[in-house]
């Protein structure tokens, strides 16, 4: 990127860029446009989102994912419950 950045700097083409680097001049083409957008973008002072699926626990302190958490482990150990009973039961333990 830095190499891309500073050839073009100096005034080379996308296609010398291309050749110097190894890559082809679409591949320049599309990076050296990407670049530049986020630059515009960040001058007029937007920044990017974050990339990827946003964490379903946003902090471990909130009193909503708290709850979410131990409804998630009552639901878990019924669960549990109701298979060693089932298991008791068809071993005649119980």
């Amino acid at each position: 990127e830095e190499e891309i950045l500073a050839l073009r700097e100096a005034g080379a083409t996308r296609q010398e860029i291309a050749n110097q680097l190894g890559l082809s001049k679409v591949q320049i083409k599309n990076w050296i446009n990407r670049y530049n957008r986020k630059q515009t973008k960040l001058e007029a002072g937007i920044f990017p989102k974050p990339k990827g699926r946003r964490r379903k626990v946003a902090e471990p302190g909130d009193p909503g994912d708290i709850i979410a958490e131990q409804a998630h482990e009552i639901r878990r150990l019924k669960m549990e419950n109701e298979l060693l009973r089932d298991f008791l039961r068809s071993t005649g333990r119980k």
